[in-house]
């Protein structure tokens, strides 16, 4: 990549970090992690305003060979709200705190514009940051991220993107720079009765390319219980195994207040 290109996406994430910082002196409630489609952030979907989502996330191995190493991840409990009341521009903040960790707190925020604001037609177009961390050498992975996505009739959603990383923490397992990459997301609603007991199904999948702990992708189904409650559930692959281990399943709960 062109230096003059890595400038200005190391702008545009200064340029939202400000934005989430005024945000939260300001007294705005604080949000969560960047809307995510599944494991990774290739999405454009951004939290509606004034909405606080609560989130806790699991990543566990269900491999019995894996019981002498690592088995699972800290457990993520992040809080997230739209902070713009437009329809045509939104932005969400957040943070999120993984437990047990010795350093658990991360930014996020994400700004962007829905499917057909602009003009019918026009695809939807995201930034964000994420997973800005208190600890320069081991948190700070200060991910900057673009995504665009559309809905295809009779397929679904298609999103695509593109991340950058801060090169001195976004490493790989051998502790070489890995700090940017393509992403791809897919979604569909596969069952939608609108009944009392189960509002709708919908299958998520997505990958993000490199060798460093956001590599990776996986599918899964979101249980949407009520248009507030939902259960997201699924396995989750890595490339590179040395940083995150062997596969893992996911549960993600989301409940809106």
């Amino acid at each position: 990549m062109r230096p003059k290109t890595i400038r200005r996406l190391k702008q545009g994430a200064g340029i939202l970090l400000s934005a989430f910082m005024m945000t939260v002196a300001f007294g705005t409630c604080v949000s969560a992690w960047e809307t995510t489609e599944y494991w990774t952030s290739c999405v454009e979907d951004i939290h509606p305003y004034g909405v606080p989502e609560l989130m806790i996330g699991n990543y566990f191995s269900v491999n019995k060979s894996a019981l002498n190493g690592s088995t699972a991840f800290p457990t993520d409990l992040g809080l997230e709200t739209g902070v713009l009341p437009f329809n045509k521009v939104q932005m969400e903040v957040g943070i999120d705190a993984m437990y047990p960790s010795p350093d658990p707190y991360m930014f996020n925020a994400k700004i962007g514009t829905p499917e057909d604001a602009i003009v019918k037609g026009f695809p939807g177009i995201a930034a964000g940051v994420y997973d800005v961390g208190t600890n320069p050498s081991t948190t700070a992975y200060d991910i900057a991220d673009i995504i665009v996505g559309k809905t295809i009739p009779y397929i679904g959603r298609l999103h695509a993107g593109y991340y950058y990383g801060n090169h001195a923490v976004l490493l790989n397992s051998s502790g070489q720079p890995e700090n940017q990459g393509w992403m791809v997301g897919f979604d569909r609603t596969i069952w939608d009765p609108g009944k009392q007991w189960l509002d709708s199904l919908v299958l998520a999948a997505d990958y993000a390319s490199g060798k460093n702990y956001i590599g990776g992708g996986g599918f899964g189904i979101y249980f949407n219980w009520t248009k507030n409650i939902s259960l997201l559930t699924g396995p989750v692959w890595f490339n590179d195994t040395g940083i995150n281990g062997a596969w893992k399943w996911t549960t993600q709960v989301y409940v809106n207040f």
